[in-house]
């Protein structure tokens, strides 16, 4: 994902609602996310497809880590030679 230019990607919403196709085309052609504001303040943020696709792949994958840590830290592993075994066994039931 691209860095925003704060003097280019941000928006009113009123700015934004006149003008969505002009928008489209310019986060298509630079690849930047564009800050929407209502009221001054940030309320929304539009991306590019591939880059919404990133983020919740990345998030995805950080909350498997956490989850493994997790794990980790509570004791809830196992060895991997029992691992192996039971891999072993199911296998050989199909």
């Amino acid at each position: 994902m691209k860095v925003i230019s704060i003097s280019n990607d941000i928006v009113p919403i009123a700015e934004f609602k006149t003008s969505i196709s002009k928008w489209f085309k310019s986060l298509k052609n630079t690849g930047h996310p564009l800050i929407i504001t209502q009221n001054g303040k940030p309320a929304g943020v539009l991306l590019s497809p591939s880059d919404y696709d990133e983020l919740v792949y990345k998030k995805s994958f950080l909350d498997s880590i956490g989850r493994g840590i997790s794990d980790a830290d509570s004791g809830r592993t196992y060895p991997a030679e029992e691992i192996k075994t039971t891999l072993a066994a199911r296998r050989s039931k199909r």
